[in-house]
């Protein structure tokens, strides 16, 4: 693990992304999308390195198809 982790919250994942928050939990349960980790009794975060594996993932299957 890098020394230094990055938290993302949802409105900045949603700004990353451009997807909607139903369609990013909808993704997570299909497991087509990066889980929340929980960082706080009632708060969640993603990490931002799950983040921009998934859009280097897109970006590889972009230029595969």
């Amino acid at each position: 693990m890098s020394a230094t982790l990055h938290f993302l919250k949802l409105t900045d994942v949603i700004g990353l992304t451009k997807k909607s928050r139903s369609s990013l939990y909808a993704a997570v349960q299909k497991g087509q999308f990066p889980a929340p980790i929980k960082i706080g009794p009632r708060a969640s975060a993603w990490l931002a390195s799950d983040i921009a594996k998934w859009q280097e993932s897109c970006v590889i299957a972009s230029k595969a198809a």
